[in-house]
């Protein structure tokens, strides 16, 4: 089975772990900072984030990706509170980025709709504009 939208599989703490923020978790977030997610994206990327911001995306998107609850807070308190911030900060960084760049279902990317490669027709010159007018040519 493929990865949801928004998914994202990161070789961090002790392992390789899914994060994934929906529209649930992206609200949990947004409601407990009051900012909206492009906000802390761009506090993220731009190293003006608060430390429980960066917590509380990968606590959040460990939860999205799968992970009970209480095993996704002691992985963050062990792997995230104890480690140097800026580190941990990357990882949250690519999680909001992940999750802002596509639209969140229930489906996998394989099966989503629209995602497959439009069929292209040989006899035409490939664009879809009406064809343009030929432009007068100036009198000398």
């Amino acid at each position: 089975m493929g990865l949801k939208f928004g998914e994202i599989v990161i070789e961090w703490a002790d392992g390789h772990y899914s994060f994934r923020l929906g529209l649930a978790e992206l609200e949990e977030i947004e409601a407990k900072f009051d900012k909206s997610i492009f906000e802390i994206a761009a506090a993220l990327g731009n190293r003006t984030a608060k430390s429980k911001e960066i917590s509380e995306v990968l606590r959040v998107g460990l939860i999205g990706g799968g992970m009970p609850p209480a095993d996704a807070l002691a992985k963050v308190r062990r792997y995230c509170d104890e480690r140097p911030l800026d580190e941990n900060r990357t990882y949250a960084y690519g999680v909001c980025l992940k999750a802002i760049q596509r639209v969140h279902t229930d489906e996998t990317e394989e099966d989503a709709p629209g995602e497959t490669e439009a069929a292209i027709e040989t006899d035409t010159d490939a664009s879809t504009s009406p064809p343009s007018e030929e432009l007068p040519q100036p009198t000398k």
